[in-house]
């Protein structure tokens, strides 16, 4: 059943509308739900607003007296409230600071700039230097930066005097409200350039062509940005400069792969290698060394070369250690032999014998040695 609207404001059927408007100033005032942390702050509003549309206007008031809900069907539901209503009750409770009460626009800081930087794998390891061309504005050296002609200069806002906002003051249901917008004229700067720079067009800024040198940190990765302050548009006067923001693109390797901190690399071995063991040559990003194969290893198995990986960049540009480098080993089967391959081959099978054994669940299968691969083991 719909609430009795006199119930939902608190007061009697007989009283004055002074005495609603006390009521429903109170509890807007508790209910709004830009203040109120009740979980049915927003429902007690609209009911309380309902409510007051009705009880105070006479003639809703009295087919409410007679009819009930019936008598004023369609009324309430914010019919006669917008959303700037909303905000002029919360201003006069609230001393008007859901809207700034001063919209003059201070002076702007400049936009960041940003620019993509592609580098070498190896660049990536140990860090490097770049050089960037970018665009981006300055302050016209005709003007310096005021925008306006040799001999002139910015003037007062005749529209605003100088204040960058408008003041209106509009009727409400609860009195005069002031409404606060920026000057249309001047953009809320408050000056206006009657005679523009002709090199500049009265902005104050040209747009330039400049180049950087600029620090890549070692450990850097794909898609980084390296932010470089101050190197981006200048602001208007009294602003800073935006920022520069350098992208990272890192060029993928012949042989290395990235994981995290740590370097990927395969190596194929022939059976010969992986029966009896061997010393092969590897490359790592800090030269070629020297790795043991001990007899007897199986294809997959991975050797962790320490402190061969990339340096642990902290949030500073500082580095913290270094990751290491995997091996990975693959033993290739020789899908051609000569004559002398094959028999020994033969010799050897004969040696050996044929039977198969299906291996144990515990073995270092595929999935084994790929969930070790993983887990850096």
């Amino acid at each position: 059943m719909a609430k009795d609207y006199y119930d939902i404001l608190g007061v009697s059927r007989n009283a004055s509308k002074e005495e609603i408007k006390k009521a429903f100033r109170k509890l807007a005032r508790q209910y709004h739900p830009d203040v109120s942390t009740a979980p049915d702050a927003e429902e007690r509003f609209k009911e309380i607003n309902e409510a007051y549309e009705v009880l105070s206007d006479d003639e809703k008031r009295s087919r409410y007296d007679r009819f009930g809900h019936a008598g004023v069907s369609g009324t309430g539901g914010f019919s006669n409230m917008g959303a700037a209503d909303f905000a002029d009750i919360f201003n006069e409770f609230f001393g008007g600071f859901t809207r700034s009460a001063r919209t003059r626009q201070g002076p702007k800081p400049g936009a960041d700039r940003r620019v993509s930087v592609t580098i070498e794998f190896e660049e990536a390891v140990f860090g490097t230097e770049r050089e960037v061309t970018f665009d981006r504005l300055e302050t016209c050296e005709t003007c310096n930066g005021s925008g306006a002609e040799a001999g002139s200069q910015p003037v007062t806002c005749p529209q605003c005097n100088g204040t960058g906002e408008i003041r209106q003051v509009q009727q409400t249901f609860l009195g005069s409200m002031v409404r606060v917008t920026p000057c249309p004229r001047c953009g809320g700067k408050g000056t206006i350039i009657p005679n523009r720079c002709k090199t500049c067009d009265g902005s104050g800024k040209l747009r330039k062509k400049v180049t950087l040198n600029v620090k890549i940190p070692a450990g850097v990765r794909e898609g980084l940005q390296i932010q470089v302050r101050g190197e981006g548009d200048v602001g208007d006067e009294g602003a800073p400069r935006g920022n520069l923001y350098v992208v990272i693109d890192v060029k993928e390797h012949e042989y290395f792969i990235r994981r995290d901190n740590d370097i990927l690399l395969e190596i194929p071995i022939n059976v010969v290698q992986a029966t009896l063991g061997d010393r092969i040559i590897i490359p790592t990003v800090d030269g070629d060394v020297e790795l043991t194969i001990p007899a007897g290893t199986q294809s997959g198995k991975i050797f962790r070369l320490r402190g061969r990986g990339f340096p642990r960049l902290r949030s500073d540009g500082s580095n913290s250690g270094r990751g290491d480098q995997l091996v990975h080993i693959r033993v290739d089967i020789p899908t051609k032999l000569t004559n002398e391959q094959r028999e020994l081959f033969e010799k050897l099978s004969r040696t050996m014998g044929s039977e198969v054994q299906p291996q144990p669940n515990g073995g270092k299968g595929f999935m084994s040695w790929m969930k070790d691969f993983f887990a850096g083991e």
